[in-house]
């Protein structure tokens, strides 16, 4: 190495110890971003300012007035014309652009504000009792911590989050989650369930296969659910919410309280996810893009920072079945030889490995593709 080149590497060197000990010093405060807030600060840390190339690019991204598709499921059941525009209405959307909301969809307004109402007191509880919970372990099934990728992403981001992990077992004990969130998660936890087999059903025939054949695969086996917390940000141009990223799931079912934030890249642009009362926000993952070999896209999204706060989300990911390993892969029936398979078999558990070995900006799906 030259003398140059030796002088140039040294403050790099130097700037990412000083923002490794940012870091470690964040995270043994066990107190996430709103321990930050509580503590009064009125400029964000230097670990969650993003790089300037990446405030720079935003230029080069124009903002749409654009909005996600709204389905309506009213009458799914009794109305067979009217099914047959909500599965046209599912496919446009999933191949357009991976997202969309849906209304009468069963699960009673009450649920959800006890679900987003539930979320915050956990949140905004004590903070030691919050601190029993803290933990990085991948494996224990219900955590809080602030940003999954802390040490591995450029830029931390502006949120903290409870984690109800059923990758493994199938049902979580009422006395494993928080108490004062319990009653109301155990009741959306088995309500948004039953939504993700019906949106597999009418998924299913939107690819022209089988009712009961993507939820027949074990697409909705594991189930992760991720309680987000976005305190108001004092700086929010120089952060961000949630980076853009794609789901490490099949599907994912979006419950959002009303102030906004999620915008999804379509065409170069991004698109507001506008809050609609008694809704919610659909999207397909990188699993479902995989099986149906393209035919469905996992679209980039992300939460802007906001001065207004907290806002607060529930993102359920249906992750498939990951114990016993099952081998995935692009859907049989959906094969040709005018459409041959883009991507080899895999199990989710090495999709999902993939998923956290990087920060979550860093797509995996094209480590899956099949060598051309």
């Amino acid at each position: 190495m030259n003398m140059s080149t030796l002088k140039e590497s040294l403050p790099e060197s130097a700037e990412n110890n000083d923002r490794v000990k940012e870091l470690k010093a964040f995270e043994e405060t066990k107190s996430g971003v709103k321990g930050l807030v509580d503590s009064g600060i009125s400029k964000i840390p230097k670990i969650f300012i993003r790089p300037h190339d990446e405030l720079a690019n935003e230029s080069n991204h124009v903002r749409s007035n654009i909005q996600v598709p709204i389905i309506d499921l009213r009458g799914f059941k009794t109305d067979d014309d009217h099914r047959k525009k909500i599965i046209n209405d599912l496919k446009q959307a999933s191949k357009d652009c991976g997202f969309f909301q849906v209304l009468n969809h069963g699960i009673p307004l009450s649920v959800l504000d006890g679900m987003i109402d539930g979320i915050r007191r956990f949140h905004e509880q004590d903070a030691e009792i919050k601190k029993e919970f803290y933990s990085r372990d991948r494996i224990k099934k219900v955590k809080y911590a602030s940003n999954i990728d802390l040490y591995r992403s450029s830029a931390a981001n502006w949120r903290d989050t409870l984690t109800i992990s059923l990758l493994v077992s199938d049902r979580v004990e009422p006395d494993e989650l928080p108490e004062v969130c319990r009653s109301s998660t155990i009741e959306y936890i088995d309500q948004v369930t039953k939504l993700g087999e019906l949106l597999f059903e009418l998924l299913a025939e939107a690819l022209d296969l089988k009712r009961e054949h993507l939820v027949a695969m074990g697409c909705g086996g594991g189930r992760t659910f991720v309680c987000h917390y976005y305190p108001a940000c004092p700086e929010p141009e120089l952060t961000m919410g949630t980076s853009k990223h794609t789901d490490p799931a099949f599907l994912t079912i979006l419950l959002q309280d009303q102030i906004g934030g999620l915008q999804v890249l379509k065409n170069n642009q991004w698109i507001d996810v506008q809050p609609l009362a008694g809704s919610l926000v659909v999207n397909i993952g990188d699993l479902l893009q995989i099986i149906s070999n393209d035919e469905f896209k996992s679209a980039e999204h992300r939460v802007v920072a906001n001065r207004v706060g907290p806002r607060i989300s529930t993102a359920c990911f249906f992750t498939g079945i990951v114990v016993p390993p099952k081998i995935y892969g692009p859907i049989e029936e959906l094969i040709t030889e005018e459409n041959p398979p883009i991507y080899k078999d895999f199990t989710v558990s090495d999709y999902i490995s993939k998923f956290f070995s990087k920060a979550i900006d860093k797509s995996s799906l094209d480590d899956f593709k099949l060598q051309v």
